[in-house]
């Protein structure tokens, strides 16, 4: 028996005698359009700012259709005001649903943020069969950070740290801005609705995902449910490593080009693949897999320009067949964990390296190695860590922005000391006590695709491990989940695999219902995937292939676990 009981602005559905819970409907466009009044008071932020006000609240249509499909919605704008005056305002964006579920979503930015995230969007690895958090009814919302990106910045907006030279705009990238978002929002939210929220939720992926550590750790009773994917949790250690790989690559004859890109990406998933036992373009266990670029080595280690005698080094990029010794050098560095014997105010002392996989994934060459060697000042072709690098140094630790970032030694950094060490205790996210988001209910899914080419999945890994060393495998395991995805990369766009999973209903289960993720299922939604499904395993385990059954199937795999290297 299904019943719907409308009173006092709620609507309930009854069914089978269970009263669920309610569903607010909103005003139409006059109740919109009043909150274009309406001011932030200083007050109801709970960090130091000097006020906002919302500068724009308009209806918007429905608009979409299947899983993208939008309900009509108020769309607010609003700036918050900094304490410096030489800072940038905080400007977020609301979204208010006429049919409103009771809850919000905060959403994450991503690389140095600067613009506003996709308030109609969905979450990292979100699924494509089901609504959108805005299209399910949630009130969203999302900032920039705390400044705004040249929109003509090129390769991308999210590479521009040019806010860096501002102590109070690296303050809010570093995570002050999402308290004084939420808090802006909530206000707002409740406002428009007469009431607050009754669950918030946060997802976010890269520095999105850093974000969402930061609030469950920060700021523990905001939040009831956190989805954190592919997360640059060790955001300053992440920095040193991109400048060790920058310096890397600058030196001749270390950069593999294109053609030696795929090479290399052909032969680990040639050497690995089979190891699930079953050959699908996908490597299931990525700390099992045992390749060895040695293997690749051209005869002599001579380049293979030289080898082939092309006038043009292009020329012979297209034709190569082997890796040089400097290119082999340089792809086994960047496999290696680097370590620095200096102290951070952090206290982190390294970074896990990325698997061979990873960095030569072809499909979106500006977030593995990129198209060009590094070099000052940086392509624009050069792979996004190096760029970041390079912004990262010019603004946040020099405050130069002609300097040579590649003079700058991430394991020796001399009279940089100091500053990158300051600047690791606040944008580091790598406190492991999430107890108190634990003990008031909070739950955690990570996510992370192990063929990421831009935040190393070890890196989670070993952030995930800090939590079960301090609250105990046992504890952890009854507020958190680590999922790994064989073959998903950072964009989620032409990966190997493509991962599609409905991350927030498992959140709202187990927040709201009790109910813990029990035998999830991730869908492959690449073209060549034909919506394959593998199960989605804790970690430690990964899908291995039973030896029978359909193949595209997650019956037919089990989580297996074997000891990881990392």
């Amino acid at each position: 028996m299904k019943k719907t009981i409308a009173a006092a602005g709620l609507v309930c559905t009854l069914v089978s005698g269970t009263l669920l819970p309610p569903v607010h409907t909103a005003r139409q466009s006059a109740d919109c359009g009043r909150l274009r009044a309406l001011r932030l008071p200083a007050a109801v932020i709970g960090l130091p700012t000097t006020g906002g006000e919302v500068s724009a609240a308009d209806t918007i249509g429905p608009s979409g259709s299947g899983s993208s499909a939008t309900g009509a919605y108020c769309r607010v704008e609003a700036v918050i005001h900094p304490v410096d005056p030489a800072a940038p305002d905080i400007t977020l964006r609301v979204a208010l649903p006429q049919q409103w579920n009771s809850k919000s979503m905060m959403f994450g930015g991503g690389g140095y943020d600067g613009t506003v995230p996709d308030v109609t969007g969905n979450v990292p690895f979100g699924p494509t069969g089901r609504p959108r958090p805005l299209g399910r009814g949630y009130a969203t919302y999302a900032s920039d950070s705390g400044h705004r990106a040249a929109p003509d910045f090129e390769p991308t907006t999210s590479l521009d740290g040019s806010f860096g030279l501002n102590d109070e705009a690296v303050r809010n990238f570093a995570g002050d801005a999402l308290k004084k978002t939420h808090d802006a929002a909530r206000h707002i939210i409740s406002t428009h609705y007469g009431s607050a929220p009754a669950h918030t939720y946060f997802a976010g992926g890269s520095s999105g995902g850093r974000e969402a550590l930061a609030v469950a750790q920060r700021w523990p009773t905001d939040f009831d449910g956190v989805i954190a994917a592919y997360p640059a949790w060790n955001a300053a250690s992440l920095n040193l490593f991109f400048g060790y790989e920058a310096r890397l690559l600058s030196r001749p004859g270390a950069f593999p080009g294109r053609a030696e890109q795929a090479l290399l990406y052909r032969r680990v998933v040639r050497s690995c693949d089979g190891d699930d036992g079953l050959r699908d373009g996908v490597i299931s266990d990525e700390a099992g897999c045992r390749f060895q670029p040695r293997t690749l080595r051209c005869p002599g280690g001579k380049d293979a320009a030289d080898i082939t005698g092309a006038a043009d080094a292009a020329d012979a990029a297209d034709t190569a067949t082997c890796l040089s010794d400097r290119q082999i050098h340089a792809v086994e560095a960047l496999s290696s964990p680097l370590r620095w014997k200096y102290r951070l105010a952090s206290g982190e002392t390294g970074y896990p390296g990325f698997p061979f996989l990873s960095g030569a994934d072809m499909t979106t060459p500006l977030l593995g190695m990129g198209a060009r060697a590094p070099g000052h000042p940086m392509p624009k072709d050069s792979g996004y860590g190096v760029q970041f690098w390079d912004q990262w140094v010019r603004y946040f630790v020099t405050r130069d922005p002609g300097y040579d970032s590649l003079a700058v030694d991430p394991r020796r950094p001399g009279r940089w000391q100091r500053r990158i060490s300051a600047l690791s205790a606040s944008q580091d996210v790598n406190d492991p006590d999430l107890r108190r988001f634990a003990e008031t209910g909070g739950k955690l899914l990570l996510l992370h695709g192990t063929a990421d080419e831009l935040v190393s999945h070890r890196s989670t890994v070993e952030y995930f491990r800090r939590v079960q060393k301090r609250l105990g495998p046992r504890a952890t395991g009854s507020f958190a989940r680590l999922y790994l995805i064989p073959g998903a990369n950072h964009v989620n766009v032409d990966a190997p695999f493509a991962a599609s999973y409905d991350s927030l209903s498992a959140l709202e289960n187990w927040t709201q219902g009790g109910q813990a993720p029990a035998r999830p299922v991730v869908t492959d939604t690449s073209p060549a995937g034909n919506a394959r499904t593998r199960p989605l395993c804790a970690y430690p385990s990964w899908p291995r292939y039973r030896g029978h059954g359909d193949p595209a199937s997650a019956h037919s795999f089990d989580c297996h676990s074997t000891r990881s290297r990392t």
